[in-house]
């Protein structure tokens, strides 16, 4: 189920929850508020496309980034995205999308289990690069960290970009899952 609807969608083995909307993915599409309407939207690690899908039925005007390593998902996302007449839809790898570009929402199940290093690396790629006032939402798993990442999210970003006034925090908790908020606050 995407933005209130069931949809055919297709996925494949070997990429993140081939199955469907995974649990994590789906308490974050259904707690976050909604995003903004226009300007530049952000799904870190799109997998097949739950997240920034979801982004795009919601945000017609918006443009949505789906990044992802994998270039299968970024097919299966940019398949998808076709299949539900959605072109406000760009699927990339992360070294092709514009560097000066800020987003004014980013949602994500980020890939926690790619390591501590690599996840800290993927989010201090991208959380900076949040508008003013924008609001990012990641959802991430009690036992898998969520606390200790909020933390460190909370003091890594205030002391590498303290002109920012970056604001992490917990926005709310469902089953075994966090969603985190951060929210930038200055240019």
């Amino acid at each position: 189920m995407l933005a209130g609807k069931e949809r055919q969608l297709h996925t494949a083995g070997g990429i993140f929850s081939p199955d469907g909307v995974d649990k994590g993915t789906a308490i974050l599409l259904s707690a976050a508020p909604p995003p903004s309407s226009v300007g530049n939207l952000l799904d870190i690690g799109c997998g097949w496309g739950p997240i920034a899908l979801t982004l795009a039925l919601r945000s017609p005007e918006a443009t949505v980034h789906a990044v992802d390593v994998n270039e299968r998902s970024l097919e299966l996302t940019r398949d998808n995205a076709a299949a539900l007449g959605l072109d406000n839809v760009l699927a990339a790898t992360p070294d092709a999308v514009d560097p000066a570009l800020r987003f004014n929402t980013i949602w994500s199940n980020p890939p926690i289990r790619v390591g501590k290093a690599e996840l800290h690396s993927i989010l201090l790629q991208w959380l900076p690069r949040l508008a003013q006032h924008g609001n990012a939402y990641l959802v991430v798993q009690k036992n898998l960290g969520s606390d200790s990442l909020q933390r460190w999210l909370a003091a890594e970003l205030a002391q590498q970009f303290p002109e920012a006034g970056f604001r992490v925090s917990r926005d709310s908790t469902q089953k075994a899952f966090r969603v985190l908020r951060i929210t930038r606050t200055a240019p």
